[in-house]
C-alpha cells in the first residue's frame, strides 16, 4: 500500500486516486469541523442533527452475540442482522447511549447518501476530488465487522469519528476468500465467509494464501483511504460511535450496464458445458472482450457492436440481447 504525503489537509497529491493499488492519505481531512470534534461524540452528533431535515434511515441490528459481525445465520437460509428504518435522530441518540453499555448490540447506518439525509452538511466538508460524478455516502454505528466484499465504483473512504481497521485482498484473492452466495447478499456484494480477525484456516485452508497478500491499515480521524474498484475490503468499525464518509465514483459512463450482468449471463450459458466448449468460449471471450484488437478488416459502418460503444449502440445492444433472453 502506498502512503501517500499529504502537505496541506484538503488537497490530494497528484495522481492520489489514479493507481491500481490502495493508496493511504493521513489527514486528508483533518481540517474538517466534524474531525476536529471527533473526540466528543455528542458535539459530532450535534452537529450532524443540525442539518436533518427529516429523512429516516435504514438501520442493520445484530445481538450482542454476533460480536459486531454482520453475516449469515448459521443455516444460510437469513442473515444474523435485522433491518430497521428510523428517523435519524433516533439512530444518533441511541448510540450515543450504548457508549456505556458494556455489551451492546451492533448498530450499523450504511451507505446513506449525504444530500439526501443531511443537506447542507456538504458545505462543510471541502475536498476538490477530480473524478467524474461522485457520489458521497454517510456511514454510522458502534463497534461493527462488515464481510469482505468489494465494489465496482472507486472509493475515497474518510474517517470522521471513531477509528477503522481496513484488511484489502486484490482482486485476483477471489479463489482464496471463499466467496459466498451470489443470490443471497447482505447488502448486494457477495461476501467472503472468513472473517478475516480470526481466519478459520482448517475450514478455509486456502485463505492463508490470500492472508499472505492481505494489506491491513487502520485510520484514524482526518485519515482517508483509496480502494480502488474490486478490491476486497473488510471493514471494522473499532470504538462505540464511528463516523465515516466515502466517496463513489466510476471510470466508465454513467450509462455503461455493470460488468456483473456478463457474469450471471456466463454462469448460465457458459459454466456447465464440456470441459473442451468451456475453453473454446475462452478463446473467444479473450479475443472479443479481453484483448479485443481493433477489428481493422471489418468496414467502420459494419462493425456492430465490435465498434467503441457509445451510449446509442449500449442501447441498441441491451435491445438485442433483451429480445434474445425474452425468446
Amino acid at each position: 500500500m502506498q502512503d501517500l504525503e499529504v502537505t496541506r489537509p484538503g488537497e490530494l497529491p497528484p495522481g492520489a486516486l489514479q493507481g491500481p493499488e490502495p493508496q493511504l492519505l493521513r489527514g486528508l481531512v483533518a481540517h474538517w469541523p466534524l474531525v476536529q470534534e471527533a473526540a466528543d461524540p455528542a458535539a459530532v452528533a450535534a452537529r450532524l442533527r443540525a442539518h436533518w431535515r427529516g429523512a429516516t434511515v435504514g438501520v442493520w441490528r445484530a445481538p450482542p452475540q454476533a460480536g459486531g459481525r454482520f453475516f449469515y445465520t448459521d443455516d444460510f437460509r437469513g442473515f444474523n442482522f435485522s433491518r430497521e428504518i428510523h428517523p435519524f435522530p433516533a439512530v444518533l441518540d441511541e448510540l450515543l447511549a450504548l457508549q456505556e453499555v458494556a455489551t451492546p448490540p451492533a448498530l450499523y447506518m450504511g451507505s446513506t447518501t449525504l444530500d439526501t439525509c443531511l443537506p447542507g452538511l456538504g458545505a462543510e466538508l471541502p475536498l476538490a476530488l477530480d473524478v467524474p460524478e461522485p457520489l458521497a455516502s454517510l456511514w454510522l454505528g458502534n463497534r461493527a465487522c462488515v464481510a469482505t466484499h468489494q465494489d465496482w465504483p472507486d472509493n475515497l473512504a474518510c474517517v470522521l469519528a471513531g477509528r477503522r481497521r481496513f484488511t484489502l485482498f486484490p482482486p485476483d484473492c477471489v479463489a482464496d476468500l471463499y466467496i459466498g452466495p451470489l443470490d443471497l447478499t447482505p447488502a448486494g456484494q457477495p461476501v467472503s465467509l472468513v472473517d478475516a480477525r480470526a481466519p478459520d484456516l482448517q475450514r478455509f485452508p486456502r485463505f492463508a494464501a490470500a492472508q499472505a497478500r492481505a494489506q491491513v491499515v487502520e485510520l484514524a480521524p482526518g485519515d482517508a483511504l483509496y480502494i480502488p474498484s474490486l478490491w476486497w475490503h473488510q471493514v471494522e468499525a473499532l470504538e462505540p460511535f464511528n463516523l465515516l464518509l466515502n466517496y463513489w465514483w466510476r471510470r466508465g459512463p454513467a450509462w455503461a450496464d455493470s460488468p456483473m450482468q456478463a457474469l450471471w449471463l456466463a454462469l448460465a450459458t457458459v459454466r456447465d458445458l464440456p470441459a473442451a466448449e468451456r475453453q473454446a468460449w475462452r478463446a473467444l471471450f479473450d479475443h472479443y472482450v479481453f484483448d479485443a484488437p481493433e477489428p481493422t478488416h471489418i468496414p467502420a459502418h459494419a462493425r456492430g457492436p465490435l465498434a467503441p460503444l457509445d451510449e446509442a449502440g449500449m442501447r441498441r445492444l441491451r435491445a438485442l440481447l433483451l429480445n434474445r433472453l425474452n425468446r
